[in-house]
């Protein structure tokens, strides 16, 4: 059959990555099916502070050295999109969004996720307009300005201190009265003058005119409206699994959208696994991604 593999991976995140650094270490022929550029979301952070190994190294780095290992040990990385699939016999085949086909003995879901909208009113208006989701990839575009950021987790609370660097001032907005993010990043955010948060608040709806120029504000405790100006806003409450392309293939997602998994990474079907963002655990890290990937592969080559 053509592009028969023993086990097809979807998605070049770190999960995928080492997923493929496994298989070919593993002495099975596999393939990395990657819709953009390898990385993921994990390819975008400025610094990652919290991956063994390193006190600081660059998103892209790390990534870029994965990619490199797994190439460099055998694995194939196919620069396309998995757009359907189909999980119902022995072999499992998937057809991309140029048309291709591949087949494969196992595959492994790497699918990762994507952030989780606002649900302002004007957010999708604003899209590429002064509304944003990743501040590393927009953010010098708005120097000497002014910025807010949405959210309270490790996400937010360092998209906040990325655009400190150059912006006049950042507020943080954040709908319950304390940070999620790491003990060590909340320092940093509380001892950065130029981030000023806002503690139970929620941006309702975004406004201006050819860009963002200010946001309608509610308490979460009062129910009080207000106003205020910004030329962007970083939204960062979040994220949403990229899994609705395996609707009807059969794999068991949860009430989140998260594919269901055992200890092993193993799906409800047979020699379908999946690992990363993706997944149904408490974690997303890259370390955990990480860990999931290589969790996956050793089982996938251990059952095929």
């Amino acid at each position: 059959m053509q592009n028969l593999y023993d086990i097809i991976i979807c998605g070049g995140g770190p999960a995928g990555l080492t997923a493929a650094i496994y298989c070919a270490r593993g002495g099975v022929k596999a393939a990395v099916l990657e819709r953009m550029n390898v990385g993921g979301q994990a390819a975008l952070p400025e610094g990652i502070e919290n991956y063994p190994g390193f006190s600081r190294i660059g998103g892209f780095e790390l990534t870029d050295n994965m990619r490199a290992q797994a190439e460099g040990l055998g694995a194939e990385i196919v620069y396309d999109e998995a757009a359907a699939f189909s999980f119902k016999s022995r072999i499992k085949t998937i057809k991309t969004a140029t048309g291709r086909d591949y087949a494969a003995r196992a595959v492994i879901l790497a699918l990762g996720a994507g952030a989780k909208p606002l649900g302002a009113v004007g957010e999708a208006e604003f899209a590429g307009r002064g509304v944003s989701t990743c501040a590393t990839c927009d953010g010098a575009f708005f120097r000497d300005k002014t910025a807010c950021v949405a959210g309270g987790g490790n996400t937010a609370a360092e998209d906040a201190l990325y655009l400190a660097r150059f912006t006049k001032k950042v507020y943080l907005i954040h709908r319950r009265d304390s940070l999620r993010a790491d003990a060590a990043n909340i320092k940093k955010v509380l001892a950065e003058p130029k981030i000023e948060i806002l503690w139970n608040t929620v941006a309702v709806e975004i406004m201006g005119g050819n860009a963002v120029e200010r946001l309608r504000l509610k308490n979460t405790l009062t129910g009080d409206i207000s106003e205020l100006k910004t030329d962007a806003l970083f939204i960062a409450v979040g994220q949403t699994p990229n899994t609705a392309v395996l609707r009807d293939t059969g794999v068991k997602l949860n009430e989140s959208g998260y594919i269901c998994v055992n200890a092993h990474m193993r799906a409800n079907i047979k020699h379908i696994y999946a690992a990363g963002d993706c997944a149904d655990g408490h974690l997303k890290q890259i370390v955990t991604a990480c860990a999931n990937g290589a969790v996956a592969a050793t089982s996938a080559i251990q059952e095929l």
